[in-house]
């Protein structure tokens, strides 16, 4: 079996600011992560490239392009207060945002089952025409956008702690796209409540499950069976994309979520699984503690490649059952 693997070292040159919690070092621990694994031929490295411009339109208009490239050539600064772009950063932002498209090139050329787009800056905070949240572009929305152009079906899968509102934004009249946001509430950036469920012709394809803080493996898990997999079913997805935030774990100095390294491993097999064949792909998110960041990564790839690799077991029983239980109802799912 074989993982493609998307990174760059140019991924270093976004530096969002001193003892920002969005750090390079971040994907050092993202790589360590996927090294403990010693996969050898297994993990197949493919080449990320820079998204053009007319794919960046999909998602974003060209003024906000323009002031991207504008704020980049006059060597930097602030986006919003949690966002900045240094020198290095436009480059690495197109370069992550192209990662995903070149993910699925590979993945439909090759006998390869799944890809890990190891990138940053992150992207799913990043609305239509605003940069937020550490984020510039969306990454796993351009991917998507490219996909959905040529007639497939999308599901997004958010399960990073902090609601994906860039993502839901972008295609929240767009029934084409299945988006799904399991995240801590409240929490930034404040949006995600069980109300917000698309609109138009995309009412009913945004589906937000917003968990009380120390939620734990088992509520996780309840919420992949109960509301994940028969809607993704229902829907009939071509590809499933994973905005993989690792920043749910316990140990995360920005959240209040209760998993572990073992848990994100039931979440990724999880979701590898109810993917069709060579159709799933990974984009990394969020994760600030860079340890539960590396266990994280190992976890979650081991699981994927039949490898016994658990730096911690996981949780069981948790708050926030309750409101699985009320989101897989009011989306018509029968428990």
């Amino acid at each position: 079996m074989a993982l493609l693997f998307l990174t760059d070292e140019r991924f270093l040159e976004h530096v969002a600011g001193k003892k920002h919690p969005e750090s390079p070092a971040r994907l050092e621990a993202v790589w360590k992560g996927l090294d403990n694994l010693f996969l050898g031929d297994d993990l197949v490295r493919i080449e990320p490239r820079i998204a053009t411009e007319t794919e960046l339109l999909r998602c974003h208009p060209i003024e906000h392009i323009k002031a991207l490239e504008a704020l980049d050539a006059n060597g930097g600064g602030r986006m919003d207060p949690d966002t900045r772009i240094s020198k290095g950063s436009w480059d690495a932002a197109r370069l992550a945002a192209g990662s995903g498209l070149a993910a699925v090139e590979a993945l439909i050329q090759t006998q390869a089952e799944t890809a890990f787009c190891a990138i940053r800056p992150p992207g799913h905070h990043a609305t239509s025409n605003r940069s937020m949240g550490f984020c510039l572009i969306n990454n796993i929305a351009i991917t998507a956008a490219s996909l959905i152009a040529k007639g497939e079906k999308v599901a997004v899968i958010d399960i990073d702690a902090h609601h994906g509102n860039g993502t839901q934004e972008i295609f929240y009249s767009d029934p084409r796209v299945l988006m799904i946001s399991i995240h801590q509430w409240p929490l930034y950036p404040g949006t995600g409540s069980e109300e917000e469920i698309g609109e138009l012709e995309g009412k009913g394809f945004t589906v937000n499950v917003p968990l009380p803080p120390g939620a734990t493996g088992s509520t996780y898990r309840s919420a992949l069976d109960k509301i994940v997999v028969p809607l993704v079913e229902d829907f009939q997805a071509d590809w499933i994309l994973v905005s993989a935030g690792f920043d749910a774990h316990r140990e995360d100095p920005l959240t209040d979520m209760g998993l572990t390294s073992g848990d994100f491993a039931d979440l990724t097999l999880n979701l590898f699984n109810l993917a069709p064949k060579n159709r799933c792909i990974f984009f990394l998110e969020g994760g600030y503690n860079l340890q539960a960041l590396t266990d994280s990564v190992t976890a979650s790839f081991a699981s994927i490649m039949g490898i016994n690799s658990r730096p911690e077991s996981a949780t069981g029983d948790g708050p926030g059952v309750e409101v699985v239980n009320r989101v897989a109802k009011s989306h018509g799912v029968i428990l």
